[in-house]
């Protein structure tokens, strides 16, 4: 028999429905009677009561809770005093204030009434009058519903009112993405929700409803309008998804892909009559998918990764351009791997991302083929070496990628590629173990080379460096004695300049 829910940690709205509220319950209370004893309305919006209705994230202590109201800023800071521990403004000029009460960060809108110039996203703020006029405004029915919080101040618990103007219940239960007006007009509006729609929907696994993908397909080009910044966000949010395949593959059924990853739709090459290569695009999200599985299934586990997930989607955007057909009706991609971590570095460039991950993703684009070349297990030791210092510190997530990138159908093949890769994850632990790979340096640093060279420093300390560098990822590690014969010999038989 399930236990009876605990009563001061559930809401019981005005239609019967069981919403649980912990431990936000303070947060509500406090402000509920602070706001009705100053005669202003009060209501918890948007995501917080939609999670809340699925008995999603508003339970945890980090859960976002946002409320609107009729007050001005001005009369919500104020309302605010000896409620909030600390306010925050910064928010002001939009009509909403943060505050952190009872332990819990929330923000507080005044209603808004938005217009929108078309040629921009930003809308001219004017402040509302009703929940209503806020709640229309909204970009899909299940965000635009609302729990009014009245004051507690009479002791008990009362009744919560849910307000649903617009049927975000029934399309939560029937998990459909709607808007509360007309799609065309939600998204000329604010053409980024074209993007959060995909993004709820693989964060959700909801599908769009028929007239939010047309609106979607005939208005992406709006996306346009829209700065990189937000784009990558929304991007980021629907790759670090639990079914990102859902949000990608509406991003470029709806042509949206065109302005945020142009490369995705451009690996739906066709399939050659001979069949000598697969649909790049269905495997790439397939690696995709299995890169998430390893993210943990696969020591050291690292949960969602966005540096592993990015290089998976992008590993083979070279493909398209490096693709030729052969004499013998092969289909090949030479060099694509290096063709690919260029075309990942400038899209990752015009996306704004940091340098560190652009370096990071576009490095395990490029070496995600090398392991392929030790797939006979005859790897010198300087070649195992090579790896380990190429990948640096990306080599557990190389190991995922490299493994995720096996969707071969033919199990003998796969399970020939899996025992190759492990075979070769144990010379590089046996090596290391030997060597400390992960730290490989020639044996010489730049100070000793100039002492023992006698020159300054400049370009020929690096030369000797890498000379030394090399000779050890050949013969392994040499004692001090060894390097400087080597490295003597090195400059004797430099030619001088």
């Amino acid at each position: 028999m399930t236990p009876a829910p605990d009563p001061q940690n559930v809401t019981v709205l005005d239609d019967g429905a069981v919403v649980q509220l912990a431990p936000a319950a303070r947060v509500i209370e406090a402000l509920g009677t602070a706001f009705a004893a100053a005669g202003h309305e009060l209501s918890l919006v948007g995501g917080p009561v939609r999670d809340a209705l699925l008995g999603r994230l508003i339970t945890a202590p980090e859960a976002d809770l946002d409320f609107t109201t009729d007050a001005h800023p001005q009369a919500v800071l104020e309302l605010l005093e000896g409620v909030a521990e600390t306010t925050w403004d910064v928010g002001i000029r939009f009509g909403t204030i943060g505050a952190r009460v009872a332990g819990r960060e929330v923000e507080i809108t005044t209603y808004r009434a938005e217009a929108y110039d078309p040629e921009s996203r930003k809308p001219e703020v004017a402040f509302g009058t009703s929940l209503a006029e806020d709640l229309v405004r909204r970009d899909f029915t299940i965000n635009a519903m609302a729990i009014r919080i009245p004051s507690f101040a009479e002791g008990g618990a009362p009744v919560l009112e849910l307000v649903d103007l617009f049927g975000g219940r029934a399309d939560l239960a029937a998990r459909m993405i709607r808007t509360p007006g007309t799609p065309h007009d939600s998204f000329t509006d604010d053409p980024l929700r074209m993007m959060r729609a995909a993004r709820f929907s693989a964060q959700l696994g909801f599908e769009v409803a028929p007239e939010v993908l047309e609106a979607m397909t005939a208005q992406a080009d709006r996306l346009q309008i829209v700065s990189a910044e937000r784009i990558r966000e929304e991007l980021m949010k629907i790759v670090m998804s639990p079914s990102p395949r859902r949000g990608l593959a509406l991003l470029v059924d709806t042509g949206l892909a065109e302005y945020v990853l142009p490369e995705l739709p451009l690996l739906r090459l066709e399939v050659d009559e001979h069949h000598h290569h697969k649909d790049v695009y269905e495997h790439t999200l397939t690696v995709l998918e299995q890169a998430m599985v390893l993210e943990d299934a696969h020591e050291p586990a690292s949960g969602p990764d966005p540096v592993l997930r990015l290089a998976a989607l992008l590993h083979d955007i070279g493909k398209p351009r490096t693709r030729r057909f052969e004499g013998d009706g092969r289909v090949s991609f030479h060099h694509h791997e290096v063709v690919g971590a260029r075309m990942t570095r400038k899209r990752m460039q015009a996306l704004r991302f940091s340098n560190e991950m652009i370096d990071d993703v576009s490095t395990l684009v490029e070496l995600h083929l090398r392991f392929h070349g030790y797939s006979g297990g005859e790897w010198t030791d300087s070649a195992v070496r090579r790896y380990v210092r190429d990948a640096g510190p990306l080599l557990t997530r190389l190991h995922k990628l490299t493994r995720a990138d096996s969707t071969t159908r033919n199990r003998r093949r796969a399970i020939a590629l899996q025992k190759s890769y492990d075979s070769l994850e144990r010379r590089i632990s046996e090596l290391a173990a030997e060597e400390e790979l992960a730290a490989i340096r020639p044996d010489l640093d730049g100070r000793a080379i100039m002492e023992l060279l006698q020159i300054p420093p400049g370009p020929v300390v690096g030369e000797a460096y890498q000379f030394l560098l090399d000779l050890r990822l050949d013969r392994g590690p040499m004692d001090e004695e060894m390097a400087r014969e080597a490295l003597l010999a090195w400059w004797a038989a430099r030619p001088s300049d």
